[in-house]
């Protein structure tokens, strides 16, 4: 008898998840017109962390929509004083009547910075275009589509943030708006937190989620960034790694000198900072610096299994990408993000191209991307890295050198960090990650895949530490949009999927 019941209620929520899935789609084919050139509005408004004036342009467009959509309590949740402007996050609420729990929806309104001449022509990263396809894949503009004509859910928009993280913003207020209009209600409290400076690494965020603890209290953060998997199947992520910038600037000549008269005299601190890095990694992409990955927790013989479940792709990204080898000594991409890693995101010294000249330079600088993994805390892993280049030789400070200093240390590295933060990680048996996982395949013909770590990195140990609740994270775009860099874009039918998402998580049993 309670095996029959069981298989009744199973049945009975899988018919529900499916009328709610139909019914959102019915209202997103009558509406989508109406959604995307919302959209391109909220795209076309510059989104820098750091500009003040459009930040507040995209909060205050943001809240408005929210106010359209029958969103309560529509507010700014700000830092405090503060020494320097602090973007602020964006807050409504749905209160449900009987509902047994709360769940706050999160995604991020700001972007990465931009170098408009870096996008492919006929590109602007602030005014949004559609394409055919993928610009890869010799795809072409073309124009805005007339309400009279049909959208194609294979079509792109280029633009800043149409993944990261406007796609996420988007989804969650259309997927609640979508519910409204087919008179669905959630089964949670539903509230909405949309953070104004993730890409500028959330200095901001643990003041915010202190002050209004109270108010932020919930049964757990369901973070709406980062791409669907590789294969295209939807996914649940359970974890990210955490991240830190590290400078390194080495100095040799006062002026930069003639390479005939001073070569193979005058020290060369590109030279110097190459075998540095050169130290630091073997040929195999293994860091050799001590202690690196010995503080890592080791995965749950579930988040093994888990992995073990994942699709392959490398086959597929390395061809897509076009490098013969990988890096990792033959071990996989999802064991590979399960590790710390040690990457160079750009190196400076003196010019290349056309402006060349035969000479030595001055200094030479890199920025390194430190990875994190559960385990391992951002200022240790920091420490490793400055103790690694003293034994190397270097005289470490954290000012340019005094003349005293020139003269007395051969090889000087001028180290400094930007913030950073530490890996989190939710458990994959928690009864309410298993309701999320449910909600999310009822949306899909296909087996979702489960990560229990991305390999990008947000600031989510946060919401454990002030807040004591657990993440997780569900993916929207397509993992082919060049977040981060020029030309992102987001495939319209990703779009679409991620209203469905949100949906189905809204209204989960």
């Amino acid at each position: 008898m309670k095996i029959l019941t069981l298989l009744f209620t199973l049945l009975t929520c899988q018919v529900y998840a499916q009328e709610v899935i139909e019914k959102v789609q019915n209202y997103r084919k009558a509406n989508e017109h109406k959604l995307l050139k919302e959209y391109l509005q909220l795209l076309s408004i510059p989104n820098i962390a750091s500009d003040s004036a459009h930040i507040l342009k995209n909060a205050d467009f943001i809240m408005g929509l929210m106010r359209e959509k029958g969103i309560e309590k529509v507010q700014l949740l700000d830092a405090g004083k503060t020494e320097t402007f602090a973007p602020p996050a964006i807050y409504g609420e749905v209160n449900v009547p009987n509902a047994k729990r709360t769940i706050i929806f999160y995604a991020h309104y700001d972007g990465q910075p931009v170098n408009p001449l870096q996008w492919s022509q006929g590109l602007s990263p602030f005014s949004p275009v559609f394409t055919d396809q993928s610009l890869e894949k010799e795809g072409k503009i073309i124009p805005i589509p007339t309400e009279n004509e049909a959208i194609n859910p294979e079509w792109r928009i280029y633009a800043r943030s149409t993944s990261d993280d406007k796609g996420g913003v988007f989804s969650i207020l259309n997927a609640y708006y979508a519910l409204v209009k087919s008179g669905i209600k959630p089964t949670s409290n539903i509230k909405f937190f949309f953070e104004g400076e993730e890409e500028a690494g959330s200095a901001h965020l643990g003041k915010i989620l202190e002050k209004y603890k109270n108010l932020l209290k919930s049964d757990l953060w369901i973070i709406l960034d980062g791409p669907v998997h590789q294969s295209g199947r939807k996914q649940v992520v359970f974890g990210v790694r955490g991240d830190v910038n590290m400078s390194i600037k080495v100095f040799a000549s006062k002026r930069p000198l003639h390479s005939g008269h001073y070569g193979n005299w005058a020290p060369n601190p590109a030279m110097q900072l190459v075998h540095l890095l050169a130290s630091m990694k073997d040929e195999t992409g293994k860091v050799l610096i001590d202690g690196f990955y010995d503080d890592v927790t080791p995965l749950s013989a579930t988040e093994k299994q888990a992995l073990a479940q994942v699709p392959s792709v490398d086959e597929q990204m390395r061809s897509e990408l076009g490098f013969a080898k990988p890096e990792g000594g033959g071990i996989s991409l999802v064991e590979a993000i399960s590790l710390p890693s040690l990457n160079i995101n750009g190196i400076q010294s003196a010019n290349v191209g056309p402006m060349a000249a035969n000479v030595i330079p001055t200094t030479a600088t890199v920025v390194l991307d430190l990875r994190l993994v559960k385990g391992n805390d951002y200022v240790r892993q920091v420490e490793k890295v400055v103790n690694h280049i003293r034994k190397q030789g270097f005289f470490v400070t954290e000012e340019d050198p005094t003349e005293e200093e020139r003269m007395k240390y051969p090889l000087i590295a001028k180290v400094s960090t930007k913030g950073g933060y530490n890996a989190q990680r939710t458990p994959m048996d928690l009864p309410i990650a298993q309701q999320v996982v449910k909600a999310v395949q009822s949306t899909s013909k296909e087996p979702i895949v489960l990560l229990p770590s991305s390999g990008g990195s947000l600031p989510l140990y946060l919401f454990e530490k002030h807040l004591n609740t657990p993440t997780i994270t569900v993916g929207i775009p397509n993992h082919d949009n060049n977040q981060h860099a020029e030309n992102e874009n987001i495939r319209i039918q990703n779009l679409w999927n991620g209203i469905e998402t949100v949906a189905a998580l809204m209204t989960m049993k």
